[in-house]
């Protein structure tokens, strides 16, 4: 268990009207300084195909598609006790402050990779924000329930055509 700090900036801008939020960076995001690092984190093939897009390799191109669909990523910890990248061994939790994204772009949805963002999002953030969040299941390497198939019908339902 080694106390970790969060220490990529959100992806948003004055367009952004969906936020997706995940728990806390993998070892993987850490070590690249960028969401959704690990390889086998099925979250950008998921967004290029909603949108799409091609499935986009660097910072920058990952960016460029998130901001072309108005979406906007961030996570719901700033900071924990955390094994490795394991959201069940996750402890001591500092939330990250969510409001300032929500004041400077039109968020109109909230949504949730996966189980533990979704929990904590409703602890810390529904009481002050109001706006309920969307659970829909992680894109993570370890949820091997869902396939990529199902995990982009399953995600489709909640990012429509009319806010990308």
């Amino acid at each position: 268990m080694e106390k970790v700090l969060h220490e990529i900036p959100p992806i948003y801008n004055k367009n952004s009207q969906i936020l997706i939020l995940g728990s806390f960076p993998s070892v993987a995001s850490r070590e690249v300084q960028f969401f959704y690092g690990h390889p086998q984190n099925r979250f950008w093939k998921v967004i290029a195909a909603i949108t799409k897009s091609t499935v986009p390799s660097t910072i920058a191109e990952k960016t460029e598609m998130l901001q072309k669909h108005n979406l906007a990523v961030w996570d719901v910890i700033a900071g924990c006790t955390i094994e490795g990248s394991a959201d069940s061994s996750i402890r001591d939790v500092v939330p990250n402050d969510i409001r300032s994204i929500l004041e400077q772009a039109p968020i109109q949805k909230i949504i949730c990779n996966g189980a533990t963002s979704y929990r904590l999002y409703q602890r810390y953030f529904e009481p002050i924000t109001q706006m309920s969040a969307v659970k829909l299941p992680s894109t993570s390497p370890a949820n091997a329930a869902f396939g990529l198939e199902r995990l982009v019908l399953e995600w489709e339902k909640e990012i429509h055509d009319g806010l990308i």
